[in-house]
């Protein structure tokens, strides 16, 4: 029998899965209600069917967020008191690199060095960027700033620097290749993104944890998203920061031992992750074949097969990273997303997987399958007239009188409202939440917070429409056969003008001018209904490029705006400093350092 914190994670699985079908079937039944009082046809069936499946969807997270409004995490006290290790291991820090900006990317390693410096345990550490550039005005530059970033810090032989000459299997094979030509001389492997940014005690944390677990063999952070300055992503950072960490307290409670891998900001144990994590080649061509693209699921549940422990600590602070600045940028990561969550269809029967890692591999697909469900039931509500039954008003054998069909408009709108609810719903319990117990005061305050909340809604509601169009048509290419590729990471992009906009969404606007006449022509009285989803198509340009535009609002305030992280800051000192005109020779490249390793840093400490 099970017990303890598994039996609470298998009993949270089943009332959130029981919660999920209850919501979908009451959906299911009342559209059925409202369709078959004209009469009954297939077309309300499929309708009904349709919007079982996106009620589910829907429900699955609103039950997501109560988990987590209704639990709380051990306190990091307690946690840290338990792991106090005589000794901790050596632990390298991977920061895998592909054709960025090699002054920002190497700065954020200095202004990690120097946070490592500061809890005393940094002899622990050494830093490996693995570097899959394939632009040679890059590389050159990644090398020049190398030597730059080791003369500033000072950490001569614990920073190390390689090219891969053949970059196979993108970011996991980079990885892969350093643990099989390193790999031994390290007990634990942090694992990053070239925009992320860690608290040196963060890290060291981490350390202790694995340290005092010995069957734990990833532990992933939640990161928070910064420095955005764009209205787009200014409300992506906001959702991160506030609604995030009780989304993923509610995750963390319901996976248990078999927890989250999200490619980036978690610790590794290396001798687990060698032994458990080699994946496999695909058999057949992308989309669908080749490399595993999202390998960190993946790597996840070929960690819990092997019997080690996958754990999320929602509270952990200190971790960062960035987003994309507006919608275009986000849509072209999401593209690529929805091919290496599909492509994890190949991975479901796989020998000896734990049953609810192959459920996050049916959940990873169903996220960019349920906008099909949506956009499904918009396109049968419009043609529904043109299955639905002739109306007889004289049901009555020898009647004389008409028999008008009973309205059953009361079922639509509440139909509605639900689905509403399960939308906005949670978000207005998590600023409740955050009201009552002070977390608020880190958003500017009850009154701030609640704005920014609403806000938040509405711009969502905005784009709900326009990322409908995009996963729709990204699931499409990859049904087709078409590959995403591999391109470079669009970071720091921002403004979009309207030309840009357009030339990115003509296409969104040109499908909702068609629903808007279909619907004008076969369902009339459905058009108040489907405005709120074909205005925001028809003015698709418009929004994508006043998105992306620098936000001067005092909404969407975070913690990390309120009070700049140490780690933060040090960054910032580092790249002022760095792409300050004299720190540069007309090339670009950096001047020879001209104080004593770590003079740079002691500055800024």
């Amino acid at each position: 029998m099970i017990k303890g914190p598994g039996a609470r994670a298998i009993m949270l699985r089943a009332l959130a899965l029981t919660l999920s079908l209850t919501a979908g079937c009451a959906g299911f039944m009342l559209f059925l209600r409202f369709g078959w009082a004209d009469g009954r046809d297939a077309m309300d069936m499929l309708r009904a069917a349709l919007i079982f499946a996106a009620t589910c969807w829907l429900a699955w997270g609103a039950v997501q967020a109560l988990a987590g409004l209704t639990t709380r995490p051990p306190r990091m006290s307690e946690r840290m008191a338990q792991a106090e290790p005589a000794g901790l291991g050596r632990c390298a820090i991977l920061v895998p690199v592909y054709n960025e900006d090699p002054v920002t990317t190497f700065a954020r390693i200095a202004a990690m060095a120097r946070s490592l410096d500061l809890t005393g345990q940094a002899e622990r550490f050494h830093f490996a960027i693995l570097s899959d550039t394939r632009e040679a005005d890059i590389s050159a530059q990644e090398e020049d700033w190398f030597r730059h970033l080791l003369a500033e810090t000072g950490w001569q032989g614990r920073i190390f620097y390689r090219r891969r000459s053949d970059n196979r299997g993108r970011k996991a094979g980079n990885i892969e290749d350093f643990i099989k030509r390193s790999g031994a001389a390290y007990d634990f492997a942090v694992i990053l993104d070239a925009d992320s940014l860690m608290e040196g005690e963060t890290m060291v944390e981490m350390l202790r944890l694995m340290e005092a677990q010995p069957d734990l063999g990833l532990l992933q952070t939640l990161p928070r998203v910064t420095r955005a300055n764009t209205l787009f992503g200014r409300v992506m950072q906001f959702s991160a920061a506030f609604y995030s960490p009780v989304f993923c307290r509610g995750l963390a409670m319901m996976q248990g031992r078999t927890g989250p891998f999200w490619g980036h900001n978690a610790i590794v144990r290396m001798r687990a992750f060698a032994d458990s994590c080699g994946l496999p080649e695909l058999r057949g061509k992308p989309p669908f074949g080749g490399h595993v693209m999202s390998h960190d699921y993946v790597e996840a549940a070929l960690l819990a097969r092997a019997g080690w422990t996958v754990r999320v600590d929602d509270d952990l602070g200190g971790s960062y990273e960035e987003g994309p600045g507006n919608v275009v940028a986000h849509a072209k990561r999401d593209r690529r997303w929805a091919q290496g969550n599909l492509q994890h269809a190949r991975l479901l029967t796989a020998p000896g997987l734990k049953p609810w890692s192959r459920f996050i591999f049916v959940q990873g697909i169903l996220a960019y399958v349920s906008p099909v469900f949506w956009l499904g039931f918009l396109l049968a509500s419009i043609a529904a007239p043109l299955f639905a039954p002739p109306p007889d008003y004289f049901p009555v054998e020898y009647w004389p009188f008409p028999v008008l069909p009973v309205s059953e408009a009361s079922m639509a709108i509440g139909l509605a409202i639900g689905i509403f609810g399960l939308l906005f719903l949670p978000k207005v319990l998590i600023w409740l939440d955050a009201a009552i117990r002070g977390r608020s005061s880190g958003f500017g305050g009850r009154i701030r917070a609640l704005g920014s909340v609403l806000a938040e809604l509405l711009f969502s509601s905005l784009l709900a429409p326009i990322f409908l169009m995009y996963q729709t048509r990204a699931l499409w290419q990859i049904l087709r056969g078409a590959d995403a590729g591999w391109p470079a990471q669009a970071r720091g992009e921002g403004q979009l003008s309207l030309r840009a906009a357009w030339a990115a969404s003509h296409w969104i606007v040109s499908s909702g001018g068609i629903g808007l006449f279909l619907a004008l022509w076969l369902s009339p009285a459905l058009v108040p209904w489907l405005l709120p989803v074909l205005a925001p198509m028809l003015i698709a340009p418009l929004i994508i490029s006043w998105s992306s535009g620098h936000s001067h609002s005092g909404l969407f305030r975070t913690p990390e705006e309120m009070a700049e992280p140490p780690v933060l800051a040090l960054h910032r000192l580092i790249l002022d400093r760095w792409q300050a005109p004299e720190a540069k020779d007309d090339s670009g490249a950096p001047v020879a350092a001209h104080t004593q390793p770590g003079a740079v840093l002691a500055e800024h400490a």
